[in-house]
């Protein structure tokens, strides 16, 4: 019974510890953050304001009703509004000409695109940011659990080495060298810690989540980034219609060219329609009128939003060939990244890892035996763990460079 309930606690606490870990690949990561992350949920709402513009523009201007009462009458005293006395009322509906109208309307939909495109640019720098992160975290957790490997059979070691100074078999400086390297290596993990933590940080805030986030990735997640057949041409062309940013600034260069159709429509003056009736002060009673009022344009055409609104045509353009430009040479660089670090990554064996474990193992074993020098033994360690750590920073900066490749191209190019 005993033992059964021990087996019950340790379970429970197994499970409590699960729940405090959320564990997810990347492709869950992803989904999580398109539906969490407060950003884009914020970002929304500008879509949202940009198409209430729309709804408002569309609407017709309300027409104006104006009353007019006779106030005192000498002869018949206050407020003389009877069959007899005096009352006007006049109704005006501004008629806006030059298809001012629909100049803001179309302007009004240019403005909801820039704000979707926007908003895809936002995903777009977002998801970079946690695939970034998201793997440099498997990564630095496979270094970690090398060096918790390594702390714990060095402590083994060093516990060894002072019970054969206790009997006078080996010198204090052995055991004191020892117990250094065991300093300088869990410094190094608390390093490392540290790196994990700021990344828990951000993955928390990217997918708005209160628990601490576990990477879990597998072969085929790191295998699916390969160059294939995508040539710089190519990825050129593939940007230059997918980058969200390019289409924020070309929106903004059409935006700036219905703005120049719209100021230069608002030069024509609108016209104001309207009917009065005035009962007893005009030169018939009972008098129904028709009046129209209009601006005449003689000093004021706009001129100056005009010529402001024609140079900012020329400014976008100016904006957009240079964005383009910048575009083509980010796929350049971020391309000229992906050939170095494949380079990088196949010039390591495939079993690098496996055999220098395997020598790990080894040492170990024969350092205890004394058959290698405290100084080998260090000296191997030392390059062990630093080419394990160099190798898994290898690996999450290959990954790196081709999230960055998806990144400038705009596109999921590594499905």
């Amino acid at each position: 019974m005993r033992s059964y309930v021990t087996g019950l606690l340790l379970l429970l606490s197994l499970s409590l510890h699960a729940q405090d870990t959320l564990r997810l690949t990347i492709r869950q990561a992803d989904s999580i953050f398109l539906q969490n992350n407060l950003q884009l949920l914020a970002e929304k709402y500008q879509i949202d304001i940009a198409k209430s513009q729309e709804i408002q523009d569309k609407l017709w201007a309300n027409p104006t009703l104006g009353v007019e009462v006779s106030a005192y009458n000498p002869s018949r005293g206050f407020m003389d509004v009877g069959r007899q006395g005096q009352k006007a009322i006049t109704i005006q509906q501004l008629i806006t000409r030059a298809g001012k109208r629909n100049k803001r309307l179309a302007l009004d939909v240019e403005s909801t695109r820039k704000s979707e495109f926007q908003f895809y640019d936002l995903i777009r720098t977002l998801k970079f940011e946690l695939r970034e992160i998201f793997f440099e975290s498997y990564f630095l957790n496979q270094t970690i659990a090398l060096y918790d490997t390594q702390i714990a059979t060095l402590n083994t070691t060093v516990s060894a080495f002072d019970k054969e100074y206790e009997r006078k078999n080996i010198s204090l400086k052995e055991v004191v060298r020892l117990k250094a390297l065991l300093f300088q290596l869990t410094n190094d993990r608390a390093d490392i810690l540290f790196e994990l933590a700021e990344n828990q940080r951000d993955l928390k805030t990217l997918l708005n989540s209160e628990v601490p986030i576990k990477s879990v990735v597998d072969s085929s997640d790191i295998n699916r980034y390969q160059l294939r057949n995508y040539n710089l041409s190519l990825l050129r062309d593939r940007a230059l219609q997918s980058r969200s940013d390019l289409k924020v600034v070309q929106s903004e260069s059409k935006q700036s060219e219905l703005n120049y159709t719209l100021q230069k429509a608002l030069a024509v003056p609108d016209i104001q329609i309207g009917g009065v009736y005035d009962q007893a002060s005009n030169y018939v009673n009972n008098y129904f009128g028709l009046n129209v009022t209009v601006d005449l344009p003689f000093f004021n055409r706009n001129q100056g939003n005009i010529k402001a609104a024609k140079s900012n045509v020329s400014y976008f353009k100016t904006a957009e060939m240079a964005k383009q430009s910048s575009i083509n040479n980010e796929v350049d660089a971020a391309l000229q990244k992906v050939f170095v670090a494949e380079k990088a990554y196949k010039s390591v064996e495939n079993h690098f890892t496996d055999q220098f474990e395997l020598l790990s193992k080894g040492f170990y074993d024969n350092f205890q035996k004394r058959n290698i020098t405290l100084l080998e033994f260090i000296d191997f360690i030392e390059t062990y763990n630093e080419s394990i750590k160099e190798f898994n920073r290898l690996q999450a900066d290959r990954i790196k460079v081709y999230e960055e490749l998806n990144y400038v191209v705009g596109e999921e190019l590594f499905n």
